[in-house]
């Protein structure tokens, strides 16, 4: 398959209460790499250990937990041009802006819009490669198939966000129409097929590399995910978390949608975390898997088939 356009989810910017207990979960329990700080800024940038770019996680300081934006890398300066004209055409979002080279360490500029469903999001073509450590002579030269010294769980990506909010058709419409994602999955309600409660978005031939959840809130996070590549991986960060007496949500289990096995736990400030594997592969010509309301509970969480309370009402 031959990718262009959106290439992938490249980082999400979180926000945190205080700085030095989130990064000490997400450097030495969820195992990601400290790659920059912007002191005046109270930021920190981090990167999974089998990325190559300078970061894909950001977190800062705030007074309240949540997702500040999520940013997707495009495959030249030129299509990052074109998409952000297709944006402004569309008339879909709001406050659009142009972010200046640097403002993020070793990245281009940014194309920066807020979507229907209020979650900024950004567009850019150019990141610093940092190389992913597992290179024998250099970053990406006769490589082993991991790094060694990988701390806590250690997922091998940032792979895909879940997030609420009301304009669910809205924003369905940015990433399909204006931005070429297909829907991979989605839920309807039994009793008016025509109303959209969950969308679940790929750039790419993953499962999802985005998903959205109708809610009647602006903007809301629901949380961020990281790629293992194993069932047993996911026992192991199982193990860890508890190690560690990190809060966990639900799992390890499987969903039903996307057919992922999956842990959800939670960050000290309170920010869902993610770590999966598996899924199945994702190309533009596969018709939507639909799930209705009725069968959320398999849906969701296919081992129990019943959900968990906190996984729909808790968020930040």
């Amino acid at each position: 398959m031959s990718l262009t356009g959106v290439l992938r989810p490249g980082h999400v910017a979180i926000r945190v209460l205080e700085l030095e207990p989130a990064l000490k979960h997400y450097t030495e329990v969820l195992g990601l790499t400290e790659t920059a700080r912007d002191q005046k800024n109270k930021r920190v940038f981090l990167k999974a250990w089998d990325e190559h770019d300078h970061h894909s996680v950001v977190l800062r300081e705030a007074d309240e937990a949540g997702m500040d934006y999520m940013g997707w890398k495009v495959d030249s300066p030129a299509t990052l041009k074109k998409l952000a004209a297709d944006v402004e055409k569309s008339k879909l979002c709001q406050d659009l802006a142009w972010i200046p080279a640097g403002e993020h360490p070793g990245t281009g500029e940014r194309f920066r819009f807020t979507v229907p469903t209020g979650h900024a999001m950004e567009l850019y073509a150019e990141k610093d490669r940092l190389g992913n450590n597992c290179g024998t002579d250099g970053p990406d030269i006769n490589p082993l198939p991991w790094p060694d010294n990988l701390k806590g769980i250690a997922p091998s990506r940032f792979d895909h966000c879940l997030l609420y909010g009301d304009d669910l058709d809205g924003t369905c419409k940015v990433f399909r129409d204006v931005l070429g994602f297909g829907l991979s999955e989605q839920v309807l309600l039994k009793a008016d097929p025509g109303t959209m409660i969950g969308a679940f978005l790929s750039c790419s031939n993953k499962a999802h590399d985005i998903a959205f959840i109708r809610q009647p809130v602006k903007g809301k996070f629901h949380h961020a995910s990281f790629e293992l590549g194993s069932w047993e991986k996911v026992l192991r960060a199982g193990d860890i978390l508890s190690r560690h007496q990190t809060s966990i949500d639900i799992g390890p289990t499987r969903h039903g949608i996307t057919r992922g096995e999956t842990i959800y736990f939670f960050d000290p400030s309170g920010n869902r975390n993610e770590v999966f594997s598996g899924g199945y592969i994702y190309y533009p010509d596969k018709p939507p898997l639909t799930w209705y309301d009725d069968s959320l509970g398999p849906a969701i969480f296919y081992h129990d088939r019943k959900i968990n309370e906190s996984f729909l009402s808790v968020f930040t």
